[in-house]
């Protein structure tokens, strides 16, 4: 927590703390820890990366996402693939290192860092325009996967030349199996929890397991673990599931510790002493791969898919490099690339480079840029976005002898403003309709446009303990135009009700005789 708060007044990413503080407890620091263990720092990380690639995917908004999703995946495929290219041709040419070597080192360095990208965008509240902030949260999630392809392939071949036969379907392996595998453990992911709700509590370990069982089933079978994995968070996060709010908070916390023990293992690994004799080709890389290569690629694919000219400068300078670059590195080490350690040190001094001047500058390039949006609120690109409105949930229980206990709710008088939108009685929690007769000890939870409706009920402030989610009507939804009587059962499909609408900057709470609109955002309370 310290270093998170010295990170914020120096203006500086936190991940980059880790790292020095890991330098400073290793051999060269004051604590002259001697550790060198590169083996079980790759074993400890890519474990760590399951988790980061899966809540990358779990924690992205898809419905904010699709407008941008073909330019996100072009980005994550094509583009890796181009800079890489562009990166080695460099490396190459300017190094002097073969071309196994300088296309490894451009692989290894090619996909850009989720997690510093999402802690910049979350920290800083930087809403972006024209979609950006979502451009950039799918393409750092879902570009990994073809930078690690890449440097497998190319290891391999350091080390004995392959057939283009074999690497046609290695490729074809890694790709296909780590689709099929992602999307058929999300399938039965959820399968399983629309039939059985976990007890209270295993909700966040038995979804650990559903990311380790992506990653692992894919790798054995030959396919990509870190496309499955990102792929089954993805679905998983945009579906609904029971406990959702306090899955959130669970891999909100496990993906922090396992960025901290990633960057502080790689900074124990990698000394100042080992760092200086690799400083000029790393930062001669870096040079080219902030202002020439990843640039070029970015205009090569964004400008012909309709990108203005500053959304594709900001995504440019947005590619930072961060843990998965180092943890590739250490990959293409141990498993016999000709370079040796050099390419793990050399990667280390990008990634710390690329995280301290871009990582930094950001926010500045992006106001500077006038990409900025004042209006925007950039948490709309997570799941886990829940907006501030003017309603509040208040819970009051029906206490016998009570008016209302014996009685339907379309024979209640409500308070004015308001909406059941949750009945718990006993064990058991749905959402009711008119129908729906109270009786004595139900918990009643009412949406209220004035937070004290529900006061004279004896009710105390209390979010329900459903499910919320938004569904926003597109011009051509079948029902636009219709009252929410006329849909019938359509707004309480699978126990969800309509619990508000909101309208631009109106929030209504509605009732059977509320007129939907294209535009329209339904939040839905589903039990």
């Amino acid at each position: 927590m310290a270093l998170s708060g010295a990170s914020h007044k120096l203006g500086v990413p936190s991940l980059l703390l880790f790292i020095l503080l890991g330098m400073l407890v290793g051999v060269d620091g004051p604590l002259h820890v001697d550790f060198a263990d590169y083996a079980l720092v790759g074993d400890v990380c890519s474990i760590a990366l399951v988790f980061i690639m899966f809540y990358g995917g779990f924690g992205t908004n898809w419905r904010q996402a699709r407008p941008v999703a073909a330019r996100a995946i072009m980005l994550s495929t094509a583009g890796v693939l181009l800079t890489a290219g562009l990166v080695g041709a460099f490396c190459h040419l300017a190094l002097g290192l073969d071309w196994t070597s300088a296309l490894l080192l451009g692989s290894v360095v090619a996909s850009t860092d989720a997690a510093s990208v999402f802690s910049i965008l979350r920290s800083r509240k930087l809403a972006l325009r024209e979609g950006t902030a979502s451009l950039l949260e799918v393409e750092s999630g879902s570009n990994d996967p073809m930078a690690y392809l890449m440097t497998m392939v190319l290891t391999a071949a350091s080390v004995a030349p392959p057939s283009a036969g074999s690497v046609a379907l290695t490729v074809a392996l890694q790709v296909g199996v780590g689709l099929a595998v992602g999307f058929g453990v999300a399938w039965l992911a959820r399968q399983l929890l629309s039939r059985h709700v976990p007890p209270e509590g295993m909700g966040s370990v038995l979804m650990a397991g559903v990311a380790l069982l992506a990653y692992a089933l894919s790798a054995q079978l030959g396919g990509n673990g870190y496309l499955a994995c990102y792929l089954t968070g993805l679905v998983l996060g945009n579906g609904d599931l029971p406990q959702k709010d306090r899955l959130v908070h669970f891999f909100d916390g496990l993906t922090e510790i396992a960025q901290v023990l990633i960057f502080f293992l790689l900074g124990l690994l990698s000394t100042p002493t080992s760092l200086v004799p690799h400083a000029a080709p790393a930062l001669a890389v870096v040079a080219f791969l902030t202002c020439v290569a990843r640039p070029v690629a970015v205009a090569a694919l964004l400008l012909p898919m309709g990108s203005s000219l500053r959304q594709v400068a900001l995504v440019a300078f947005s590619g930072l490099r961060g843990a998965a670059s180092i943890v590739f590195a250490i990959m293409a080490m141990t498993g016999g690339a000709a370079m040796g350690e050099d390419i793990f040190h050399i990667t280390f001094f990008i990634v710390l480079v690329s995280i301290l001047a871009q990582g930094t500058l950001l926010p500045l390039v992006a106001t500077r840029l006038g990409m900025v949006d004042d209006k925007g609120d950039v948490m709309r690109t997570f799941t886990d976005y829940v907006e501030e409105r003017d309603v509040s949930f208040v819970e009051s229980v029906v206490p016998a002898g009570h008016p209302w206990a014996g009685r339907s709710l379309a024979q209640v008088e409500l308070p004015p403003g308001t909406l059941a939108v949750l009945v718990a009685r006993g064990g058991e929690r749905f959402s009711p309709d008119g129908s729906t007769v109270l009786v004595a000890g139900d918990r009643l939870v009412l949406a209220a446009t004035d937070p004290q409706a529900g006061l004279d009920c004896g009710c105390g402030p209390e979010l329900p303990q459903g499910c919320l989610r938004e569904v926003e009507l597109a011009a051509d939804d079948p029902a636009v135009g219709r009252t929410l009587a006329e849909l019938g059962q359509w707004h309480q499909t699978d126990g969800a009700l309509v619990v508000m609408v909101l309208r631009g900057e109106k929030t209504l709470i509605p009732n059977g005789s509320t007129v939907l609109e294209a535009g329209d955002v339904l939040v839905l309370s589903r039990a």
